[in-house]
């Protein structure tokens, strides 16, 4: 189950519905089933905060997964994916895309993250952005 809540900003992402079915058959895809995810998007202070406080890390980001999946035995990911949307907002000008399309690459992108998928490496890197790539095509060809 697909939850979406707001923390610190007044941020309504739309077609939740469409979001979550995009999200459980980019799990299913990827051989996982989703269990609770949440997405909480909130101010960029917010998420430095958490940046800072849970990873150590002194700078501005656009997500945080927090993957909650017990993986024993089962397939079945869950996790809380905190967004910052001004970072996101900022992110869309800098690519020359749209804030919605650059929030549902940051939206799929956690989920990968909860499916296993890294970033921290050139090569992880690059898969990640295939990945986000493939699904946002399954968005745009209505699914």
């Amino acid at each position: 189950m697909v939850r979406y809540y707001t923390d610190d900003t007044k941020y309504r992402y739309p077609a939740k519905r469409l979001t979550a079915r995009w999200l459980t058959e980019t799990a299913a895809t990827e051989g996982y089933t989703l269990g609770n995810v949440n997405y909480i998007f909130c101010s960029s202070q917010r998420l430095l905060e958490m940046n800072r406080q849970y990873l150590g890390h002194d700078y501005f980001t656009d997500v945080i997964t927090f993957d909650y999946s017990d993986r024993k035995g089962t397939r079945i990911v869950s996790g809380d994916i905190f967004i910052d949307v001004e970072t996101v907002a900022d992110n869309a000008r800098q690519y020359g895309a749209t804030t919605l399309q650059e929030m549902r690459r940051v939206i799929v992108h956690g989920v990968l993250h909860l499916c296993g998928q890294g970033d921290k490496t050139p090569r992880t890197n690059a898969q990640m952005h295939r990945k986000e790539d493939k699904y946002l095509k399954f968005w745009n060809n209505g699914l």
